[in-house]
């Protein structure tokens, strides 16, 4: 009985710990017939070999991600309070056991979190070349557009996502969500009203960064590849798309998610963006630029796209 009412305590202080925003807790552990098993609490719930020192939270602390975006928080940034290190933990947990960053061994996970935080880094950034701290740094400074042009309602999806009477779906989010049919699927997959609400995402970082991990894990058509299959090498090349030069690796991540607006287009200025950013975070992060691989693995500036624009569903 006191054991139980021991670890039942300790469960309680990790609750406290964690909403407190100390992200340093250590696991439970205990053994089941020889195995030994693990609850994180709040970022790995239930007993699981998986929570043993398999979490990104193993080799992604707060300060790490402080580090990667620095300036987030500065009085001239555009959602100052808003992104955490807390908040992505808690979005990541539920995609973690599917591989999110926990593909293979450690070193492949860091480098996994560090591009799709380039990602991120680079499509919510406001920093610019004479920028304090370098451009790179600037990453998580918006939450949503500033000035949007449009409401970017489609009527073509008016019969699978009509669009909310004065709602707008201009860009919102970690890896920004444009058009009622991104809205409106996004919310079918994470079960929440964004179609009708599309403010959400800009009112609960939590969701933001589920929405975003969500489309890295998630193929764009049926048949196709996601950012994180092509990252982490779950996607073999079919022959056409050796045809098309599209090969495992960073590079392909931008086709996934951004198609013909940033590949092949040679080195383009927002593709340059986004490889610097992921470039940047893998120093920051302690693993290194130079385990990015080769340039043709970096780049997709001569891939053709697997979406071309005219059919694309494309999240930017």
């Amino acid at each position: 009985m006191e054991a139980k009412l021991s670890v039942l305590f300790t469960v309680a202080i990790m609750l406290v710990l964690a909403a407190n925003g100390d992200e340093s807790v250590q696991p439970l552990v205990k053994k089941v017939k020889g195995k030994k098993l693990c609850d994180k609490g709040w970022e790995c719930k239930g007993w699981s070999v998986y929570c043993c020192n398999q979490t990104i939270s193993d080799y992604f602390d707060a300060y790490q991600f402080e580090n990667l975006f620095a300036k987030r928080n500065s009085p001239v940034a555009h959602a100052v309070g808003f992104w955490d290190y807390h908040s992505f933990i808690t979005a990541a947990a539920q995609y973690q056991p599917l591989g999110f960053g926990t593909t293979g061994a450690k070193h492949s996970g860091m480098k996994e979190v560090a591009a799709f935080l380039g990602h991120v880094g680079s499509k919510t950034t406001c920093g610019y070349g004479v920028a304090t701290g370098g451009p790179l740094a600037w990453g998580l400074c918006y939450n949503k557009e500033m000035s949007p042009s449009q409401m970017y309602c489609d009527d073509y999806y008016k019969l699978t996502y009509p669009c909310a009477p004065g709602a707008s779906y201009h860009g919102r989010g970690a890896l920004p969500l444009y058009w009622n049919y991104n809205y409106g699927e996004t919310g079918q997959a994470l079960k929440v009203d964004l179609l009708n609400h599309p403010e959400y995402i800009e009112q609960n970082a939590t969701l933001a960064f589920q929405a975003a991990i969500w489309r890295w894990m998630t193929p764009v058509k049926k048949r196709q590849p996601s950012a994180h299959d092509v990252f982490v090498g779950n996607w073999k090349p079919t022959k056409n798309d050796t045809l098309s030069k599209r090969i495992p690796g960073f590079g392909a991540t931008m086709n996934v998610l951004y198609g013909d607006q940033v590949c092949g287009k040679d080195d383009s200025d927002s593709m340059n963006n986004i490889v610097s950013h992921y470039l940047y975070y893998l120093d920051l992060m302690g693993v290194g630029r130079e385990e990015a691989g080769p340039h043709e693995v970096l780049s997709c500036s001569e891939q053709k796209a697997f979406n071309p624009t005219s059919s694309s569903a494309s999240s930017s």
